[in-house]
Formats: C-alpha cells, sequence, structure tokens
C-alpha cells in the first residue's frame, strides 16, 4: 500500500440505512420549508394557525390547525386547499431544485376525508357483494379515488376500476 488506508468493506444493510436517513432528512427538509412558506402565508393573512410537520412513508405532512379562519384556506369541496398544496409544493421545489410529494392538510379536513371516503368504499364495497349489482360512485380526484380502492381492496368478492376522463374519472366497484 502507498500511504492509502483501507477502508472496511460497507455491509449493505448500513447503505440501506443510510440511505433511508438520508431520504427522511430530505422529507424533513421539504417539511420545514413548507412550515416556513406556511406561516409566511398565515402571518399575511392574519390567520391564526399552529403548523405541525410530520414524515409519512415517502412524503413530508405538513398541517395547519387551531385557527378560527382556516376554513377559508379549505374552500368548496377542498378546492382552496389542492391549489395551497400546489403553490407550497412549489416554494419547496425552487428551494430544493427537487419536486416535491408533500402533502398540506388544513383543519384536518384531508384527514377527515380519508375517513369518510374509507368509510364509502367499503359500505359500497359490501352492498356490491350482497347485491352482486355494479356500482359507479361520484368523480373523484386521484387522491380520493386511491383511498376508495384501498377500501374496496379490503372487501372480499369485490374489486374496482376507475373509469372516464378526468374530471369526471370515478370509481366503479364490481362483484367477483
Amino acid at each position: 500500500m502507498t500511504g492509502e488506508a483501507a477502508q472496511a468493506p460497507v455491509e449493505p444493510e448500513e447503505v440501506a440505512a443510510d440511505t433511508v436517513d438520508d431520504e427522511d432528512d430530505h422529507l424533513v427538509e421539504e417539511g420545514e420549508i413548507a412550515g416556513d412558506y406556511l406561516e409566511q402565508l398565515l402571518d399575511v393573512l392574519d390567520f391564526d394557525g399552529d403548523i405541525d410537520l410530520d414524515v409519512d412513508g415517502d412524503r413530508a405532512v405538513v398541517s395547519i390547525d387551531g385557527g378560527k379562519d382556516l376554513n377559508k384556506l379549505v374552500g368548496r369541496d377542498g378546492e382552496v386547499l389542492d391549489a395551497l398544496q400546489e403553490l407550497t409544493r412549489l416554494a419547496v421545489q425552487q428551494s430544493t431544485g427537487d419536486r416535491s410529494r408533500l402533502m398540506l392538510d388544513v383543519s384536518s379536513w384531508r384527514a377527515d376525508r380519508r375517513d369518510r371516503l374509507a368509510g364509502v368504499g367499503t359500505e359500497v364495497a359490501e352492498r356490491v357483494r350482497d347485491s352482486g349489482e355494479r356500482e359507479s360512485l361520484d368523480p373523484m380526484t386521484p387522491f380520493e379515488r386511491k383511498i376508495v380502492h384501498d377500501a374496496v381492496a379490503a372487501v372480499d368478492g369485490v374489486y374496482s376500476e376507475s373509469e372516464g376522463a378526468e374530471p369526471k374519472r370515478r370509481v366503479v366497484v364490481i362483484k367477483e
């Protein structure tokens, strides 16, 4: 050897753990950038709210709770929330240079919506399983359809498909 230190081989588990830590660090950074952006927005709007940062799987999750005016940030059927989420993702992307999959929730609207949609998916799946009649649900966003598909998949004897074109794409539940 010519003065170079020999390096011990890196075990695959160590590489995987480092990759997970790096990904978590990146998601935490996304959440912090989003939190700062949203804090400034709340200040400009003179809205009160507490910002909570979390990591759920492979995405950063930012929640705003506690203010009386926050329902204005949700809008009708979550339209304002969806737009605000996209703006926040763009702010994160501008700062990091990477596309963000950040999820934003305000006043637990998305969490409550997820619970309601999962309940609808289970209820329709059980009804289709028992009656044999296929059912089409109202048009939904991709996020909403995924929740319903997951709920239907948990019920034996039925399956679901998406039909139609955006923005009228809908879930159809069918007996196996």
